[in-house]
């Protein structure tokens, strides 16, 4: 088959796939879960500050999260870390003990979280340039860190936005690809670089694409980046309310938008895709609702929907999951900032 007509194909199966999940109402999807509350404890006392990305340890049990310092200020955001020491990038066992913790003092906002195949721990600072303090060389970069805490790479300048290969502005995630690759969602603001950025294993810049715009290929905040099992490369253009999916090389494959406004993106062992929507209100995306969408990852059929609870289309965004990830045992992992929580969800029917 062409791949002309691959591309025709896969435009058609995700027209159609929008096409229904206009026809069906968010709500009428099921939800197989149930919110486990109260799991995770943090040690000596610390309470929650806004709880950033979420991801899954190699282990397949372990999970790892962002976790904003302040949580003494509850209308304080967008620089949570800019003068704490607490540990911002956490690992939890399978009852919510913190088992490892480090990143104190490296960050002022920590955003996107990734565990690659070594289970090392690659971390982005999405500060708004705003909010650097004169003079702080922390923010606009991305920090690989070993499962222990080692600084081995940074991406980016520290303290520095720009749009050339060496700056971010904001980068809001990162993953890495089988063989290595790094790819860097730059960034997090609608009028930002609203471009992809890839690097070699070794951080040696190889090329980017994308630029501000609603078209293919046009971002307005890149909020999220994930690979599926087809090492198709998924971003969440959030501010255009659609998925975007692109190949390795940049070139564009196809759009989703029956997954929501997106925040989060999280493929499991078994083909599904969650979407993490924390954002979707009669303002940003009238007819859709907050909550966490599962679908096939191959063909965009969403197939189940997690309420956000009490969730209300007129009330203010940002009040559920912003990120989601799942372990190997199929439990479900919510990071919500704005309640400061971590939330885990257990599967409880078929």
């Amino acid at each position: 088959m062409t791949k002309s007509k691959t591309q025709f194909i896969a435009l058609f199966i995700g027209a159609l796939a929008l096409l229904i999940a206009g026809l069906v109402p968010a709500q009428g999807y099921p939800n197989p879960y149930a919110a486990l509350n109260s799991w995770a404890i943090l040690p000596d006392g610390r309470t929650f500050g806004a709880v950033g990305d979420t991801d899954v340890d190699p282990d397949g049990v372990h999970m790892w999260a962002v976790i904003r310092c302040d949580a003494t200020a509850p209308d304080r955001f967008g620089n949570e870390c800019v003068d704490s020491d607490l540990d911002s990038v956490i690992k939890f066992d399978a009852d919510g003990n913190v088992v490892e913790s480090f990143g104190g003092g490296m960050f002022i906002w920590p955003h996107g979280i990734e565990l690659d195949a070594d289970g090392n721990v690659w971390v982005t600072d999405a500060v708004s340039d705003a909010r650097i303090p004169d003079g702080d060389k922390r923010g606009h970069q991305v920090v690989k860190f070993s499962p222990t805490g080692e600084v081995l790479m940074v991406l980016g300048t520290p303290g520095e936005v720009g749009n050339d290969n060496e700056h971010f502005n904001s980068p809001a995630d990162v993953v890495i690809g089988n063989n290595g690759d790094i790819f860097v969602a730059d960034g997090h603001n609608n009028n930002g670089n609203n471009r992809v950025m890839k690097f070699n294993a070794e951080g040696e810049f190889l090329m980017s694409w994308g630029q501000t715009g609603f078209g293919p290929s046009e971002f307005r905040a890149l909020h999220t980046i994930a690979i599926d099992n087809r090492e198709r490369l998924f971003v969440g253009d959030r501010s255009n309310n659609r998925l975007q999916l692109f190949d390795q090389d940049g070139s564009f494959i196809n759009q989703w938008t029956q997954f929501g406004r997106p925040s989060g993106i999280f493929f499991d062992q078994h083909d599904n895709i969650y979407v993490a929507d924390s954002e979707s209100d009669d303002l940003q995306n009238p007819g859709w609702e907050m909550g966490i969408r599962i679908g096939d990852a191959n063909l965009g059929w969403v197939k189940y929907f997690i309420q956000l609870p009490g969730g209300d289309p007129r009330s203010t965004a940002g009040n559920g999951a912003e990120f989601v990830s799942v372990d190997a045992a199929g439990n479900m992992f919510g990071g919500e900032p704005s309640p400061r929580k971590l939330q885990k969800y257990i599967r409880v029917r078929p």
